[in-house]
């Protein structure tokens, strides 16, 4: 009887900004197992754990398009407008985004303070 093999993490994906740390499976825009799926940005995908479809998967993050650092798909750490932006690179060219969004980023709170997660 064959058993399924689980997804084998390919590597460990880690915001920059507030030290969020999760095996990743897959990095890309077309997850497998995902059909037809494209995301709009290169992101760090992981099966998703609460469920056994093996179809469902979660978004962690993925890299700033201005300064390239790696960040999680947290409103405390990033946004997508077309593209994955930091919160500190949206902060530095806050004009160059729409009203909407200015009016979005005044209302969020400050990014959580970086975790050590040697502990």
């Amino acid at each position: 009887m064959d058993v399924p093999k689980e997804v084998q993490p390919t590597g460990e994906f880690t915001c920059q900004l507030c030290g969020l740390t999760a095996p990743y499976t897959y990095f890309g825009q077309k997850p497998p197992n995902a059909r037809s799926i494209v995301l709009l940005e290169e992101g760090y995908v992981m099966k998703d754990p609460f469920t056994p479809d093996k179809d469902k998967f979660l978004i962690l993050g993925s890299h700033c398009s201005l300064c390239s650092r790696s960040v999680c798909v947290a409103t405390e750490c990033s946004l997508f407008y077309s593209k994955r932006f930091c919160l500190p690179c949206v902060k530095e060219n806050l004009k160059a985004f729409p009203l909407e969004i200015q009016e979005d980023i005044d209302k969020r709170k400050p990014p959580c303070e970086k975790r050590d997660t040697r502990t």
